[in-house]
């Protein structure tokens, strides 16, 4: 049996996830909110399932871009490994510094900082678009000569020490403060006072902040206040992922001139006109929310949550098992709960039909095995005809066990 072990990261995540917060609360500090916890895992599970799938594809790439165009033909072996290690924490700190300074490379990785919370789930805010990108940025290393082996076996290794620097439970790290990226240290670049924005940029080790001037201490007198300078307060999945490109259209709109609108594309993010979230809002009709939400609803959405991540750990584990066509259904399951969940935590009425489409799918896939046409066309009218029968007392029904109205 071949197995994707890609996913027992999951509850190997969830596990420290849940320790967090015990040692949190033990500790009395308040350091998690439900809607932010699951605003953040609900980004990493788009991301995870992006890349299982993908990660041949990305193999494919490296190993393409090494057999043709590597300058140089490496083999595997121990100093090669800790040079590689270095080149990749090279590679990322340039990566990540240039997400933030550049309006669409920020436009990807926004995401990852609009949390207001600051623990464990916050390493989960990775979206589909900055994995692309930064393989992007990860290409240059089989242009070296790396192996794709090597470069893969690497990033995993790599990807996941940044997990445990996103955490407010440990102080600072002693000795380890001048060699790595500490909590310490990745608190101050989650921040958004104005001490510490657009500081520390490394991955794993420091050095590079301290050597190109972008490396800021943690000050006990400046405590971190978490988020973005100007907060989302949306718990919208899709509002979350495309907020910042449709502000940056809106702004590249409202230039004239081919070179003003390039400097808006490839400028900093300081330089888009506040007032332009403001319009997107009111073009989208999205409307802020402030308060937390009542306790039935928050268990829907949790149990929702709990299940997706159950589905999720054993679909990539034998994702080889499944053919393309429940892949694919899984996917749009999986995406549509995903948005479910933030709509729901809005409180928006069209999410019943997101329901639906979801029931439908869920129904529709068991008869995908059936050979004739004739039975499937017959089952699928049948399910029709009962969801459309039942439709206006399922919508009672569900609004006033969600919505409690």
């Amino acid at each position: 049996m071949h197995l994707n072990f890609i996913g027992l990261a999951i509850p190997f995540f969830i596990f420290f996830i849940l320790l967090e917060y015990y040692l949190s609360k033990k500790k009395g500090h308040n350091y998690f909110t439900l809607q932010h916890s699951i605003t953040n895992i609900s980004v990493g599970i788009a991301e995870r399932l992006t890349d299982a799938l993908c990660t041949g594809f990305f193999y494919f790439v490296y190993d393409s871009l090494q057999k043709k165009f590597g300058y140089f033909d490496l083999e595997p072996g121990f100093f090669l490994w800790i040079v590689l290690f270095i080149c990749t924490d090279f590679v990322w700190y340039w990566y990540h510094r240039l997400a933030h300074e550049i309006n669409i490379l920020w436009s990807a990785h926004v995401v990852h900082h609009q949390s207001e919370d600051f623990n464990y789930t916050v390493s989960a805010r990775i979206t589909i678009f900055q994995s692309f990108i930064r393989t992007g940025f990860w290409c240059v290393l089989p242009l070296i000569g790396f192996p794709a082996g090597m470069i893969t076996s690497m990033l995993l290794v790599h990807g996941l020490y940044p997990f445990f620097i996103h955490t407010r439970i440990p102080g600072k790290l002693g000795i380890l403060e001048y060699i790595l990226v500490t909590p310490s240290h990745h608190r101050v670049h989650h921040a958004s006072n104005e001490i510490y924005l657009d500081k520390n940029y490394g991955d794993v080790l420091i050095i590079w902040d301290k050597l190109f001037g972008t490396f800021q201490k943690e000050k006990e007198d400046e405590a971190p206040v978490y988020g973005l300078v100007k907060p989302l307060h949306s718990h919208s999945f899709l509002w979350q992922h495309f907020h910042f490109i449709i502000e940056l259209l809106l702004a590249v709109r409202a230039e004239k001139g081919i070179r003003a609108k390039l400097k808006i594309f490839f400028g900093k993010p300081e330089k888009i006109d506040p007032s332009t979230r403001q319009k997107a809002e009111t073009l989208f009709h999205i409307n802020q929310q402030q308060g937390r939400l009542d306790i039935p609803l928050n268990k829907y959405v949790l149990w929702q949550m709990i299940v997706l991540l159950t589905s999720l750990t054993f679909f990539i584990l034998f994702e080889q098992y499944f053919l393309w066509p429940c892949k694919l259904a899984f996917c749009a399951i999986t995406v549509i709960t995903l948005i479910n969940c933030g709509a729901i935590m809005e409180q928006k009425r069209w999410v019943f039909y997101l329901e639906y489409l979801r029931l439908v799918i869920i129904l529709v896939l068991p008869f995908y095995s059936f050979d004739h046409w004739q039975i499937k066309l017959a089952i699928l009218l049948l399910l029709l005809l009962v969801l459309v029968g039942w439709y206006n007392s399922l919508q009672r029904k569900y609004f006033r066990y969600v919505y409690q109205v």
